[in-house]
């Protein structure tokens, strides 16, 4: 075996690791041979960063909560007066659920049968529908000009449960079931009309209609809601859209109403 097959066989028959050095020789020619180490397999599409969740605060730990801050503001209640004046006539009808109730039981069992009734007192009947306080004025139902108001934001998208947290009508007394009145100026007189009961029969009642009438209205209204002008403009379009009284635009046994219990501001 000459000397550079030797060599050769050496060579070959030493361990080659990754990354050692291996010398090779053919004829006078020195080659170096760098053998290099095993590469970690490409990852497939993009590199994507793992996001680390930051460590929960522990349940004691107040100070690692966020704090929310709630304000609740003080009510901000304004009133503003009104001088109102009729432009059609107002005609009421006080209900006395006491007086129904004692009516009733005044006529026991023989109410269901076919016993002859005694003929009504137009005058009694005129006088019981009279809301009057203690002291001998007559007024109308505060509830009815508050619900026109409220029943007056439909028109400009107001929702109305948010109104009747929002406006108020400011009573001058009580009747004599202790229902909240506006005192009513002017005087009244008997109106006799065709009406229909609960039941659908034709009856005929006798009831106090105010030709002309005003009355001096209080509205208390809520001004983070509504504004002064907000609140004259509600009173012009409850007056003149919705009405108050027996007959009114709104009414919700009629389905035009009669026209009656229209009112505006007096300039």
């Amino acid at each position: 075996m000459s000397k550079t097959a030797a060599a050769r066989a050496a060579t070959s028959a030493q361990p080659r690791t990754g990354g050692s050095l291996a010398a090779t020789r053919k004829g006078d020619a020195a080659r170096l041979r760098l053998d290099p180490a095993p590469l970690a397999p490409k990852p497939k599409g993009k590199a994507r960063l793992k996001r680390v969740a930051e460590p929960a605060a522990a349940p004691g730990d107040a100070a690692a909560l966020p704090k929310k801050v709630i304000t609740i503001p003080a009510p901000n209640l304004q009133i503003v007066a009104f001088a109102l004046r009729g432009t059609a006539p107002y005609v009421q009808h006080r209900f006395s659920a006491k007086a129904e109730i004692m009516a009733k039981q005044a006529e026991g069992s023989t109410a269901k049968g076919k016993t002859q009734r005694a003929a009504k007192n137009f005058e009694a009947n005129y006088q019981a529908a009279k809301h009057i306080s203690p002291d001998g004025w007559c007024g109308i139902p505060a509830s009815g000009f508050r619900h026109a108001l409220i029943s007056a934001c439909r028109l400009v998208g107001f929702h109305m449960s948010r109104a009747k947290l929002a406006v108020f009508v400011v009573a001058d007394g009580f009747d004599t079931d202790g229902a909240p009145i506006v005192r009513i100026i002017g005087e009244p007189e008997a109106h006799t009309a065709y009406v229909r009961n609960e039941t659908g029969v034709v009856d005929i009642r006798a009831r106090p209609m105010w030709r002309e009438w005003s009355c001096d209205l209080r509205v208390q209204y809520d001004a983070d809601q509504f504004t002064a002008q907000d609140i004259a403009n509600l009173v012009l379009r409850a007056g003149l859209q919705v009405g108050v009284g027996e007959g009114r635009h709104d009414s919700k046994k009629s389905l035009t109403g009669m026209g009656w219990g229209t009112f505006t501001i007096e300039q």
